[in-house]
């Protein structure tokens, strides 16, 4: 470890692309919004804001389905933008999001939406953590750190099908695995596909249940009995390669 601390030290974190990238994503953040609000008509918009209930969820899924129809392009960069900025800066409420998407845009193109800007805000979150986020994971979950570095280290061998089983199953939170990735070394393109292949099927429950959005009376009937354990069989079938073949050799 002291290696690798005076290797950090020693050496600026990212790279001239990964700067770039990081950069892009933060313009992009404020050109996008504003660019959404100079295209839309002048109206009361006193209604959007980030829903903290299935209530606020509900008016605001009312008040945007005519725009959908009128704006669509506008309300999809919108949405793309608040959701990206939303898991790069860790704020609680994606599965909000992601239920929005549903009930919005429909299944198939819902959960398109969800993984991509999923995916996009995880990257960004990586990035920034990659930057400046060390301090702040040994601080909130130096336990967590402990636990996630001792399992990469010791499935690098096989790390893409162990990061698929982590984003497939609830081991550990989303949030952690975005912002603890960099410190632990996973490489990008693993935590890439990883995250864009793994929140496949929760992104999947989460936007179907958006399309009957009246119907659902809690956050917690999303995931039942039966769609935990459906996805920790999917995250087992995704490691157990990693698992014969290190039986094997």
């Amino acid at each position: 470890m002291k290696g690798k601390g005076g290797n950090a030290g020693s050496k600026f974190p990212l790279s001239f692309w990964e700067v770039a990238t990081a950069s892009a994503v933060v313009l992009g953040f404020v050109l996008c919004l504003l660019g959404v609000y100079l295209t839309m008509p002048a109206s009361d918009y006193s209604f959007l804001k980030l829903p903290r209930t299935l209530e606020d969820l509900q008016i605001l899924r009312d008040h945007l389905e005519t725009y959908t129809i009128d704006y669509t392009a506008q309300v999809l960069v919108g949405y793309s933008v608040v959701y990206i900025f939303m898991q790069t800066f860790m704020i609680p409420g994606t599965v909000f999001m992601s239920l929005l998407a549903g009930a919005l845009f429909g299944v198939l193109k819902g959960v398109a939406l969800v993984v991509l800007t999923a995916t996009a805000g995880a990257s960004s979150c990586y990035f920034l953590s990659k930057l400046i986020g060390r301090p702040l994971v040994f601080s909130l979950w130096p336990d967590k750190l402990s636990f996630f570095q001792e399992q990469v280290a010791r499935r690098r061998g096989g790390l893409l099908n162990y990061m698929l089983f982590l984003r497939l199953t609830p081991t550990l939170p989303n949030t952690f695995i975005n912002v603890a990735s960099p410190i632990v070394d996973v490489p990008y393109h693993i935590f890439f596909l990883a995250t864009l292949i793994g929140l496949i099927p929760a992104a999947y429950v989460t936007v179907k249940a958006g399309i009957a959005l009246g119907e659902l009376q809690s956050i917690g009937d999303l995931y039942d009995f039966n769609s935990i354990a459906t996805l920790f069989l999917i995250g087992i079938v995704s490691i157990t390669p990693a698992l014969v073949s290190k039986s094997e050799s």
